[in-house]
């Protein structure tokens, strides 16, 4: 039985299918953490599938060679501080007022008939550097004061401010998600971001802008009198105008916050402050396709658009222009700082799980027996990624396992196939569109949505999931148009 499970294709997919059901069961019904569930299975995985005790987990004196521990500090030593900087861009941008600066002049620039376009390019751009869930505590009240002003269900405004936060959160670094899959898979952050905006905008723009008006129309969700934010302080809406204070940033509450009394800084400086690191990997992308190898302008685009030191200027840049210029003391953004890497640990620590349960599926075989299979029956990978990922994601909820376990699968057909970084940076779109679709009430994200914008179970599956499927779709389609030109 066991050699028939290590060395036979039938045997290989039966140990995939056996160790993933046994890890959904482990998170859904026993609701161990996913992070310990990927590590026991992973090991389980690994000795059933026939790998030896030494290559799991090493010797004492040599345990950094083992599948565990280069699982693990592969990725993270590529995503940490990735994640870390974009994190602590983020909270500082959130701080200084940055949402209500967008929110405030692209409300004044589309008008009342416009707002819930201004609405979806706030999410859009201020989704940039910020988690999605964090984005929701910051944005909710300029939603409502929004929807208030103007006519119509709440549903108008919230739906294409969702829709970007949902995009960027899907296919843009610095967000867990793309990061980790880039990572898995050795592609370039470069070319992430341009087939991110490629296949996203799109998504947003069909999920977010038509179907939030369509569906705007038809299900009717008035502003709630009160919000009570357990995790940052809500205010009424009456309270809020648009020069509120930013309410809600991550590992922060209102007893720990002290306010900042100084003028809101500018449209121009907060969008400049999003696109530095943007700009700047994009530049090394470029540089490197443009220009031969030892070019001393390669060589500079190559060390300033490294993600890790083209966040570091940005944060940076954010810590002087939005903290220190503007009064704010190094004592409040170190704490300001400290705060929001806090919630990043149990992402972090999923990841390098993830990664270690990867590694396990590649060194057993299972990755390429599965993915094998997949395109034997005429899937091409960049579809048996996206179905793998909707099938996980349906299954467990959780996008950042869906995504880390799929990118782990379709790894070893991904190298074997020698595709061009542009291919594979599609094949991490599919991949992060199939880990958003149908969220619904096994993902945290679907509860926070329904409280946040006073909507019963059925209407926010009906806006909701439907736009996280719409999104997930579209994405995944442009992903396809794109793999057959590039």
């Amino acid at each position: 039985m066991l050699d028939w499970l290590q060395h036979t294709t039938p045997g290989l997919i039966t140990l995939a299918v056996v160790g993933i059901a046994v890890l959904l069961f482990l998170i859904i019904k026993v609701k161990l953490e996913p992070f310990i569930a990927l590590i026991v299975v992973g090991l389980a995985v690994a000795l059933v599938g026939g790998v030896s005790v030494p290559d799991l987990v090493g010797s004492p004196l040599k345990a950094s060679d083992s599948i565990l521990e280069k699982g693990f500090a592969g990725i993270l030593g590529h995503i940490a501080p990735i994640i870390g900087l974009g994190t602590v861009l983020g909270a500082i941008m959130e701080r200084s007022g940055g949402a209500d600066v967008l929110a405030s002049r692209l409300l004044a620039l589309f008008g009342p008939k416009g707002a819930p376009l201004a609405m979806g390019l706030t999410g859009l751009i201020f989704g940039i550097p910020v988690f999605f869930d964090i984005g929701i505590f910051v944005l909710a009240p300029l939603v409502y004061v929004a929807a208030r002003r103007g006519t119509g269900s709440l549903v108008r405004y919230a739906m294409p401010m969702l829709a970007g936060l949902s995009m960027t959160h899907a296919f843009l670094p610095p967000h867990p998600g793309p990061v980790n899959a880039a990572g898995l898979l050795h592609v370039d952050l470069g070319w992430i971001i341009l087939m991110g905006f490629a296949c996203g905008i799109p998504a947003w723009l069909v999920a977010g802008v038509w179907w939030g008006g369509w569906i705007g129309n038809r299900v009717h969700v008035d502003v709630p009198e009160t919000v009570s934010d357990t995790e940052g302080g809500r205010e009424t809406p009456e309270e809020v105008d648009e020069e509120v204070e930013p309410t809600g940033s991550a590992g922060t509450t209102t007893a720990t916050r002290t306010a900042v009394r100084t003028a809101p800084p500018s449209l121009a400086l907060i969008s400049s402050l999003v696109a530095v690191p943007l700009v700047l990997i994009l530049g090394a992308t470029f540089g490197t396709v443009a220009l031969p190898d030892g070019n001393g302008l390669r060589l500079v685009l190559t060390l300033l658009g490294t993600p890790t030191i083209a966040l570091t200027i940005a944060v940076l840049l954010a810590l002087y222009l939005l903290g220190i210029r503007r009064g704010i003391s190094a004592t409040e953004l170190g704490r300001i700082t400290g705060e929001s890497l806090k919630p990043i640990g149990m992402i972090l620590l999923v990841v390098g799980a993830g990664a270690f349960f990867g590694a396990v599926l590649t060194a057993t075989g299972v990755g390429k027996a599965v993915a094998g299979s997949m395109t034997a029956i005429g899937l091409p990978l960049i579809v048996a990624a996206y179905v793998i990922s909707c099938v996980l994601r349906l299954a467990q909820g959780s996008a950042t396992v869906a995504l880390t376990l799929t990118a782990g699968i379709v790894a070893p057909q991904v190298e074997a196939a020698g595709y061009s970084q542009a291919q594979v940076a599609l094949i991490v779109i599919a991949i992060s569109a199939g880990s958003i679709i149908a969220s619904h009430v096994n993902d945290g994200g679907f509860w926070i949505v329904a409280r946040y914008f006073n909507m019963s179970v059925r209407d926010t599956l009906v806006t909701w999931t439907t736009l996280e499927t719409i999104l997930s779709v579209v994405g995944f389609a442009a992903a396809g148009l794109l793999w057959l030109v590039v």
